[in-house]
């Protein structure tokens, strides 16, 4: 149980941050954030500063283990939502394969920590 909480901590620790570090140029509506995902991807400043600040709350979320576990189901899920989302839509504008497949890192990434979330859950129970 130790391992397993280690490397949950490790995986879900890295991956949040991952999706706060994502999420500041979004919020702050930093010129490369804004050439990336509104002028090139086509997407809406508000729509940019939303999904900024629902992958920040995401993020709280899986960290704190006071949330219950529906909320931090759904939470994984809106990652997952977004990272396939920014997949399909570097691909849709023309981008190269090389350019969007690290992207399917990030998702393992979550993959990872998600399982472990339940082999958590399971563990305790």
């Amino acid at each position: 149980m130790k391992k397993l909480n280690i490397t949950y901590w490790i995986i879900t620790a890295l991956f949040s941050a991952l999706m706060i570090f994502s999420s500041i140029g979004g919020i702050t509506l930093h010129p490369d954030a804004v050439a990336m995902l509104h002028e090139h991807l086509g997407y809406p400043l508000y729509f940019i500063k939303f999904i900024s600040y629902a992958k920040v709350l995401g993020a709280i979320a899986i960290l704190l283990p006071m949330v219950p576990a529906r909320v931090k189901e759904w939470a994984y899920f809106g990652f997952f939502i977004d990272l396939v989302a920014a997949i399909v839509s570097f691909a849709a504008v023309g981008d190269p394969v090389a350019n969007w497949l690290p992207m399917f890192l990030f998702v393992a990434v979550l993959v990872w920590a998600y399982i472990l979330h339940h082999k958590r859950l399971n563990a305790s129970n």
